[in-house]
């Protein structure tokens, strides 16, 4: 199974399009969005070409294909125009034998930690900027940065999760698909 995992698109119409170009490039299985789909918030400028109602299309478009974890920008309403479920606070996935905690980043982090046991993955967006890091006894914190409104210096990215031939694969990229790190478990 291959995974696209994307985060903050803050109702960027480009760069979703970008985003969806990169998602058919792949040719992963399923699209994790780790919320904040169609608006900026009060803390982050207009991105590039800010239109909700084309990303809710294009991302309507996409529904079979996408799962998605609410951001602190997702509301009930956005809900309501959007063909797929977007309001869980969390969701699990498993990356070979260890498990991964996948978020938004704004109830759950590094800072505040759900439940997790030595080998646990924490995934969330919400910061904009790319990460992998160790923590705890034996956990890793990662980040596809943003694909909307970068920070700090950041690329608009996303990351894959490849679990073929008995290996686990993260590759994080730009949106453009040039490879900028890659973690293999």
């Amino acid at each position: 199974m291959k995974y696209m995992i994307a985060s903050d698109i803050h109702g960027s119409a480009c760069y979703c399009r970008d985003m969806l170009a990169a998602f058919d490039r792949e040719g992963a299985d399923r699209l994790l969005l780790l919320g904040d789909l169609l608006y900026h918030g009060p803390r982050n400028d207009l991105p590039a070409e800010y239109a909700p109602k084309e990303v809710l299309a294009l991302l309507n478009a996409h529904k079979r294909q996408i799962f998605c974890v609410r951001g602190n920008c997702d509301t009930e309403v956005d809900q309501m125009v959007l063909d797929f479920p977007i309001l869980a606070d969390y969701c699990l996935l498993t990356a070979g034998s260890r498990l991964i905690f996948a978020t938004h980043g704004h109830h759950y982090n590094t800072s505040k930690l759900p439940s997790l046991q030595p080998g646990d993955i924490l995934l969330h967006g919400h910061t904009h900027i790319p990460a992998w890091e160790s923590f705890g006894a034996g956990c890793l914190y990662l980040n596809p940065g943003s694909v909307s409104i970068p920070k700090e210096g950041s690329e608009h990215s996303y990351m894959t999760l490849d679990s073929a031939q008995g290996k686990t694969e993260f590759l994080w990229k730009t949106l453009n698909g040039s490879v900028f790190h890659s973690l293999v478990l």
